[in-house]
């Protein structure tokens, strides 16, 4: 479990490397091998203002011919079941991966797209561990766009 937090908060740190934006939220992931090396990570914009961070961090293991058995992907925002920037969300992403874990510290918020991503992967058998002790700091580093989406509604 020490691990977990660890690689998590790698995660929310790199969330922070994103550049701003109103219209989603900075997330970082970080993918772990089952020997816990480090094998690949991505935070949101960080090529492309569609990328979403554990979109990058997939794409970057595959690059690598990294075999993503027994991996486990960290983010600090629960992974997307449903999004509009490109066609597959990261929950299949993940799913097709190979990926077997998800460790996440916040569970999405229903301002751009519904959520349940988490959800989604743990009724196709990903083991899913949620650490939302960890929240308030992935929430923290998206303050600014939950202030004007939340005052807007």
């Amino acid at each position: 479990m020490d691990a977990d937090r660890r690689w998590l908060a790698e995660a929310i740190e790199l969330s922070k490397r994103c550049p701003p934006t109103d219209a989603a939220f900075s997330v970082g992931a970080v993918l772990v091998n089952s020997e816990g090396q480090l094998l690949a990570s991505g935070y949101s914009r960080q090529a492309d203002p569609k990328d979403h961070a554990e979109e990058v961090a997939v794409a970057e293991a595959a690059a690598l011919a990294a075999d993503l058995r027994g991996a486990t992907l960290y983010s600090s925002l629960e992974p997307c079941r449903r999004r509009v920037s490109r066609p597959v969300p990261c929950a299949d992403l993940i799913l097709g991966s190979g990926v077997e874990r998800v460790v996440f510290a916040w569970r999405e918020p229903p301002i751009f797209q519904p959520g349940g991503g988490a959800q989604w992967l743990s009724e196709h058998g990903v083991e899913v561990i949620e650490l939302a002790d960890l929240a308030p700091f992935a929430r923290a580093v998206n303050s600014q766009v939950l202030k004007r989406h939340l005052s807007d509604s």
